[in-house]
């Protein structure tokens, strides 16, 4: 979970990291996110909605997010501290970090699943507000995944399978929450903003860990998550700042979120449909699980995920408009992807088998209009038009400019298509795999594209 804001204001100290966002982060428009944790062994939360649709105060008590199981246990009342109790015999956090096993993760095979549904990039969790950390992290002492629990050094791990498969790494960090080294209660609805540790204190704690992703891992993506403690933000040798400066020289195309306290950012991050006002302008990514949480929720059923065509819907929607989608998956503590989240990504690898061209790489379409009945949304490479359609049959696109002569599947097929003014009407074929059918059609030159 992450603040929003839609007042963008960054002090004088960061407008000198203000830079273009490396192009291969435009292109990519498609990644993974993984949040795995000591919660993965309880593994429970209530599926009540997606974050943006329920009131903070209900959205504590009845908090969806798994990952989130620390805190919500701690709220009198809520259903999640009587299902600890009643399962868990109300027992101490950490005892989850011991029963966590990771006894079936193969990074590779998970990469490769990756790959497959069409990632370009990988961000796992390297510590969540839970405190634990998924590598030796410094100041940690045993509190992490190399001296309890899975004994083995995570972060590493996928680092070195994302990279064998060709992809970007990057890192997840949690800088504003720590309720292992500041416990300042349960988060109960009010800001997160009004309570999070602040101090010099966890300020050098913090800033010692993204230092020490930065140089073991050199993460593609350095992404922060709710808020970075005040002390760190001023300029000084344990500025955010330095860690900055640290990173560029380190990764120079690599790319920063907006979740560092308004400090800087490459990319701005909306967060199921919460944040929206960050999808309009400059690079931007949306994140949100298969299902309502991030990390596994064993309640969670087929109701609340995605499958694979609702997946590429949702892809092709946030693409469509200039963003980039990160999809989450949460591992059982074993390290396994539950069965409906993997059909999810086998269901994207399906269809992105065929239907790639119309996701990376591409830009915005200018001029053409999107719909829900029929679903419809457009793409652009060059001087073709991706049509990207949730319908068979004789479909009409508000799309100016497009020559119906040249309508083609993206093998080459053509398919029947007719002008109708400045709509084209297209016969669109039954999909040769689930999810919505891509008709590719030129387009005039002199129609422009739009944002990539």
């Amino acid at each position: 979970m992450a603040m929003f804001t839609d007042a963008p204001v960054r002090p004088e100290l960061y407008r000198k990291f203000e830079r273009e966002v490396p192009q291969w982060y435009r292109d990519v428009k498609f990644g993974i996110f993984i949040h795995w944790g000591a919660y993965s062994v309880p593994a429970w939360a209530e599926p009540t909605g997606e974050l943006g649709t329920v009131e903070p105060l209900e959205w504590m008590k009845h908090n969806p997010y798994a990952e989130w199981y620390a805190n919500t246990i701690r709220i009198d009342g809520s259903p999640a501290q009587e299902h600890h109790r009643t399962v868990h015999g109300g027992a101490p956090y950490d005892d989850f970090l011991d029963q966590w096993t990771a006894s079936a993760f193969d990074p590779d095979d998970l990469v490769a699943l990756f790959a497959r549904a069409g990632a370009g990039y990988v961000v796992p969790t390297t510590k969540h507000h839970d405190g634990i950390a998924l590598w030796d992290a410094p100041g940690t002492g045993t509190r992490n995944t190399v001296h309890r629990g899975p004994k083995r050094d995570l972060v590493a791990e996928l680092a070195g399978a994302t990279r064998r498969a060709g992809l970007r790494f990057g890192t997840y960090y949690s800088g504003g929450l720590d309720w292992h080294v500041a416990d300042h209660g349960p988060h109960t609805g009010e800001p997160l903003a009004d309570n999070r540790p602040v101090d010099e204190a966890y300020n050098a704690y913090a800033f010692a860990h993204v230092v020490d992703l930065v140089d073991r891992y050199r993460p593609d993506v350095l992404w922060g998550d709710i808020e970075w403690p005040d002390a760190g933000k001023p300029d000084g040798p344990t500025s955010f700042a330095r860690i900055l400066e640290r990173y560029y020289a380190a990764v120079p195309d690599g790319v920063v979120n907006d979740r560092w306290g308004l400090t800087h950012w490459d990319f701005r991050t909306s967060e199921y449909q919460a944040g929206k006002e960050s999808e309009s302008t400059g690079a931007w990514e949306n994140c949100r699980g298969v299902g309502l949480s991030f990390g596994y929720n064993q309640v969670e059923g087929a109701d609340q995920y995605l499958d694979g065509p609702g997946a590429v819907r949702h892809l092709l929607d946030v693409v469509s408009r200039g963003g980039n989608f990160l999809l989450n998956v949460g591992p059982d503590e074993a390290g396994r992807i539950p069965e409906l989240q993997r059909r999810c990504l086998e269901g994207i690898a399906d269809w992105m088998a065929v239907n790639a061209s119309a996701v990376h790489g591409t830009t915005t379409v200018e001029g053409a209009t999107p719909s829900d009945a029929p679903w419809v949304r457009f793409t652009r490479t060059g001087d073709v038009v991706h049509a990207v359609v949730d319908a068979a049959g004789e479909v009409a696109l508000d799309l100016p400019g497009a020559d119906p002569g040249s309508a083609r599947l993206p093998d080459g097929t053509p398919v029947a298509a007719r002008a109708d003014g400045d709509r084209v009407v297209v016969d669109v074929p039954a999909p040769a795999v689930p999810g919505p059918v891509v008709v590719d059609l030129a387009v005039d030159p002199a129609v422009r594209g739009g944002r990539a």
